[in-house]
């Protein structure tokens, strides 16, 4: 808390001498002890003060409280001390000081509220728990708890460092000792508090500690005042004693104060003294003075001190950190003190939570996310979104008064209109419904949303300002627990009772639902549960009815799908025997689950319907089931299963229903045990995800949007749709797991699975899950699952053979090993119908190569049969795909058919067909290679051959990839012999135009005799081939012409850090030159040429004439 200086604030009321003037207080006061008198706080009742407080035992009660001690603790609660003044004559010493006495706080626990954050026990004083605040406010969660203020302010008053305690009429005041410390000294501090009306209105200490809450020295001292009363010296109000007075010792009295702080006050008092001796000054116009001891005057607010400062500069500095350094949960633990002292019925919760608004509403984020166009974090999004609750929780105060929540309508109303206050659901805002209606329904509910107002966080409870308590069927419901009418009437649709006589409450339920958490909020926590029973009971009733229409409806209209428009409507049972506040909480948390709804626009609203429903099933899942609780699991899912609109898992749902998923997974997980057709039955029906169907249902007629495909345009966008379909996926693989070993329903789990699930990724997740729980160390395969799996597999191959998709490949991988697995015909199944499953290159490359592997032959122990039957599918499957993809699948099949002759000639002659149109050189150098590697030299040379073909190799591209395949083809050509040798270079030389491409090949031609190395290793005696005779003499002709060509395109656009590099490449040049005959002739002209032609280029001439002459 922050202190403000070291004196207390002046007072709000003057007191004056009896009869001084009109403003004079009307009774005169009983004698006292004289000028400076003092007594104990207990005086002679302090044994029943210490009962009173809790402080003596029970049954160590030394006498009866007396009438005295009992008026004045009340008196001392109820009225401020001018009222009591004004209404008596005449007041007797004894009775001002047990009203003086009582009116200090008796109870630790509002000491605690406003100086440690509430951890959520049932006594703070005891626990005081939270996270510590270092001086900035700051969290420090790893504190030590000793180090909040009401845990140091206990320890303090524990040590003896109270002292100097002193009350005087409404003020304490003491000083604290803070012990020292290894890097500071002792410190005394002065502590000063006003209090009023059992309520501490002000706090001033020396500390200078600023924060939001009491620093601990003011916590010592007032746990001093609260455990220790009978060693507190209490005096009368100061006035009271100035009242007796005389003028001798009025003066002594003012001379003494001055003598004693002269150098603190005596400037104050000179110029008090000046203005009382002008008769014109303000001073003399005012009777009486002020007295900051005599307590509160009619008009003064009575509600605890709180520091208004400090709790907007912490809400700023939170909010300007930005979600770092623990903000967040620094700013819930702020909401949670709202809540607390809303439950203590304590006035500063309204007045923190409207600081903490105001801040909020100025966070410069706010501006700056609506000019980008940009979301708020979801953190901070939440953080919104419990101001908004907290505010319905203060307007729905079933004891606030007109006026106040006149205030607190305008306040809110000037919020809800500045442009930047958030919208209600984080995106567009005015979706979802009034908080006193339920949806609407016909023509009207289908009316444009741009035409209604944008719904703010603020909304809801500017809305809930319109509610009121004083229905009185709802104040005999919240006011008592036997408000019973046993006249029951089922005639009409909202009864006050049920058939067993127990009250309804008929209502909108997130209305009612409201008013139960204000009751709750507000400190009425009997009187919520009692609305909160009677709303599940009319929830019950509502429920059976629903079931009841819809079946005699049922009747009427079988077959008719009519157009689905749902709100939630109210429902009721008796509470019977047996049943528990936690009967009832489950039960009401299952029909809420399982309630109908639709999915709300926008990101952040569909995640809070996501957030919401997993946060309740986290609860749920905490409970364990008893007989009880799993009867009322039974008749909630079989009421949802026949409940038709009502419930999400009826027969019939609206095409953007929220889905039960999550839902249904719960109630599978729980009733599994109990009873698994049930159980079964539910999650099979939960399994629909209408929205990616194709087509909307007949009945869906009347909004057309709804009818087109889910991709890409559908409206509205779910958000979520990725969440959605993995909570999809993790119900299915629940019921997989628990299916094992059962034909029946595995069966119908994968019907369920391959009609209900659209996505490829998650049915591909949902065939793994059911191969591991299929093939698990510790048992033998279940081949029932292994088939499941197989056919999700077969499935996931199906939809995604013709997109996209980076996981093919381990798809592919996978589903081999599967079937593999599920044994030889599975293998041959998948090969039979490769081309509904994998495109022809996975089919060679992955599927038939994998099945021809020895590692599969050894895993399915095949005799020599079954592998002859195998390989034959695979170079079935093989040639196919190279006959429709022989780009891609050429070589895999030569390779799968090499065994088989006449299938290897087959693969061949597929290459060679498609040699002159479909296939690329590389592809072909690829099989040419592979030809020679297995000892095909001649049919490698035709494919090389048809491989330069396609070739073209540039002037400048001396580092293509292709370059080797060129130098390997000649060098084939080369070691077949002369004529081979001869038919290749005329393609060389057409398709190749890079010089040191051509000089390498043409030097490695003179190296060695054509066919020097033969067929079969023939060594042949041939003389070298000459340079001057073809067909060399063409190799070595379109070499030179190759690197003319390439010097001028080089000398085109060169500069002069290439120059060096140019010199070398003219050097290599000329060493081709001099290969022929003339070469040294035509080599000078060259360099004659090129000094004539870029003679410009001196440098670079000068370079060449020193290199070349």
């Amino acid at each position: 808390m922050a202190e403000r200086g070291q004196l207390p604030p002046a007072a709000k009321r003057l007191c004056c001498r009896p009869g001084y003037g009109s403003a004079c207080r009307p009774g005169q006061r009983a004698g006292g002890a004289g000028p400076g008198s003092g007594a104990l706080c207990a005086g002679p009742s302090s044994a029943a003060a210490a009962a009173a407080l809790g402080l003596l035992p029970l049954g160590k009660t030394q006498s009866p409280e007396s009438l005295l001690d009992i008026a004045a603790r009340k008196v001392a609660e109820k009225w401020p001390f001018q009222r009591v003044e004004e209404r008596f004559e005449r007041i007797p010493e004894p009775v001002q000081r047990r009203i003086v006495y009582w009116s200090f706080p008796r109870s630790e626990r509002e000491i605690c509220m406003y100086s440690s954050f509430n951890t959520g026990a049932d006594d703070p004083a005891a626990a005081a728990g939270g996270v510590a605040t270092a001086p900035g406010g700051a969290a420090d969660p790893a504190a030590d708890e000793n180090r909040l203020p009401f845990r140091r302010g206990i320890a303090l008053l524990d040590g003896g460092c109270v002292d100097n305690v002193l009350q005087v009429g409404f003020h304490l005041s003491g000083t604290v000792t803070e012990p020292a410390m290894q890097s500071e000294p002792e410190t005394v501090c002065n502590v000063a508090i006003s209090f009023d009306r059992c309520k501490i209105t002000s706090v001033t200490c020396s500390c200078g500690n600023k924060d939001i809450f009491y620093c601990a020295h003011v916590v010592a001292l007032s746990l001093y005042r609260i455990r220790k009363p009978d060693q507190v010296k209490l005096h009368l109000p100061i006035s009271e004693t100035l009242f007796q007075m005389n003028r001798d010792q009025l003066q002594k009295f003012v001379q003494y104060l001055i003598t004693v702080h002269h150098t603190e006050v005596l400037p104050t008092a000179q110029k008090l003294a000046d203005e009382i001796l002008s008769q014109n000054s303000e001073i003399n116009q005012v009777h009486g003075a002020p007295d900051p001891t005599a307590g509160a005057s009619i008009d003064d607010e009575n509600c605890w001190h709180l520091d208004e400062e400090q709790v907007q500069e912490q809400v700023k500095l939170f909010l300007s950190q930005g979600g770092y350094h623990g903000s967040g949960k620094q700013l819930n633990l702020l909401f949670a003190k709202v809540r607390e002292m809303l439950k203590m019925r304590d006035s500063n919760g309204a007045r923190m939570l409207t600081l903490i608004t105001e801040q909020f509403m100025a966070d410069p984020r706010l501006s700056l996310w609506r000019q980008q166009g940009t979301a708020m974090t979801d953190k901070y999004r939440q953080l919104w979104d419990e101001l908004g609750a907290l505010w319905m929780c203060i307007v729905l105060n079933p004891h606030c008064k007109l006026e106040q929540k006149s205030s607190w309508l305008k306040q809110l109303k000037k919020w809800n209109s500045v442009d930047v206050c958030p919208w209600e659901d984080g995106n567009h805002g005015n979706e979802l419904p009034n908080l006193t209606n339920a949806l609407p329904q016909g023509a009207n509910a289908n009316q444009d949303s741009s035409n209604r107002p944008h719904r703010t966080v603020f909304t809801r409870a500017i809305e809930a300002c319109d509610l009121h308590w004083q229905d009185s069927h709802l104040q005999h419901i919240i006011s008592s627990d036997l408000y019973t009418n046993y006249c029951y009437h089922d005639d009409t649709e909202n009864l006050l009772f049920d058939s067993q006589g127990w009250p309804l409450w008929h209502e909108h339920v997130p209305t009612a639902c409201a008013r139960v958490d204000a009751l709750r909020s507000h400190g009425y926590p009997r009187e919520a549960l009692r609305l909160a029973i009677a709303i599940v009971n009319t929830l019950r009733r509502q429920q059976q009815k629903q079931l009841e229409m819809f079946r005699a409806q049922k009747k009427d209209h079988v077959g008719q799908c009519k157009s689905l428009e749902y709100h939630h409507l109210p429902a009721h049972k008796l509470f019977e025997e047996g049943e528990s506040y936690l009967t009832l909480a489950v039960e009401v948390a299952l029909m809420g689950l399982g309630q109908q709804r639709i999915m709300p626009d926008g990101l952040y609203a569909q995640e809070k319907v996501c957030r919401n429903e997993e946060q309740l099933i986290s609860k749920l899942q905490e409970i364990e089931l008893d007989d009880t609780l799993v009867k009322i699991f039974r008749k909630q899912a079989v009421f949802l299963l026949e409940a038709g609109p009502y419930s999400g898992l009826g027969e019939v749902i609206h095409r953007e229903s929220v889905p039960m998923h999550t839902f249904a997974k719960y109630l599978f997980t729980s009733l599994l045990p109990h009873d698994a057709e049930l159980a079964y039955k539910t999650a099979l029906r939960a399994m629909r995800l209408l929205v990616l169907e194709s087509t909307a249902p007949s009945g869906d007629m009347s909004r057309p949007h709804h009818i087109a495909s889910v991709v890409p345009n559908r409206y509205p966008r779910w958000f979520t749709l990725s969440h959605i379909e993995s909570q999809q996926c993790e119900l299915a693989s629940t019921m997989l797991t628990a299916a094992k070993g059962d034909v029946r329903k595995l069966e119908t789990v994968l019907e369920s699975i391959q009609k209900n699930i659209h996505s490829s990724s998650h049915i591909f997740k949902l065939a793994q899950d059911a191969f591991k729980i299929a093939t698990l160390l510790d048992s033998l395969p279940d081949i029932t699952l292994l088939k499941v799996s197989l056919e999700l597999g077969l499935q996931v191959m199906r939809m995604t053979l013709s997109t996209l998709n980076w996981r093919r490949r381990e798809m592919v991988r996978w589903l081999v090993t599967c079937a593999t697995e599920v044994g030889v015909y599975a293998l041959d199944s998948i090969m039979q119908n490769w081309f509904t499953l994998f495109t022809p290159t996975e089919a060679t490359s992955i599927v038939a190569t994998t099945v021809m592997s020895n590692s599969t032959i050894v895993r399915l122990h095949l005799d020599c049969h079954q592998q002859e039957k195998l390989a034959s599918s695979a170079r079935t499957l093989a040639l196919q795909c190279a006959m429709k993809d022989p780009q891609n699948c050429a070589l895999s099949a030569l390779t799968l058919c090499e065994k088989d002759h006449i299938a290897f000639e087959t693969a061949y002659q597929i290459v060679l067909d498609a040699a002159t149109t479909g296939m690329s050189y590389s592809q072909l150098f690829t099989i040419a290679r592979y030809m020679e590697h297995r000892g095909y030299p001649m049919r490698a040379y035709k494919l090389a051959t048809l491989a330069m073909t396609h070739l073209n190799l540039s002037y400048n591209q001396d580092t293509h990839p292709a370059i080797n395949d060129v130098l390997w083809a000649c060098a084939l050509s080369h070691s077949l012999g002369k004529n081979e040798l001869a038919a290749i270079i005329p393609l060389v030389v057409k398709s190749v135009k890079c010089a040191t491409v051509l000089s390498d090949i043409l030097r490695r031609c003179t190296l060695t005799t054509p066919g020097m190395v033969g067929l079969h290793g023939r060594r042949n005696s041939g003389k070298l081939m000459s340079l001057d005779k073809a067909p060399l003499r063409q190799l070595l002709d379109a070499t030179i012409g190759a690197y003319i060509n390439t010097t001028h395109s080089r000398l085109t656009h060169i500069s002069p850090r290439h120059y060096s590099e140019f010199i070398e490449f003219l050097s290599k040049a000329r060493e081709t030159f001099l290969m022929a005959h003339d070469g040294h002739i035509q080599f000078t002209q060259f360099i004659d040429n090129l000094k004539q032609i870029y003679k410009g280029k001196k440098k670079l001439m000068m370079l060449v004439r020193e290199r070349f002459g």
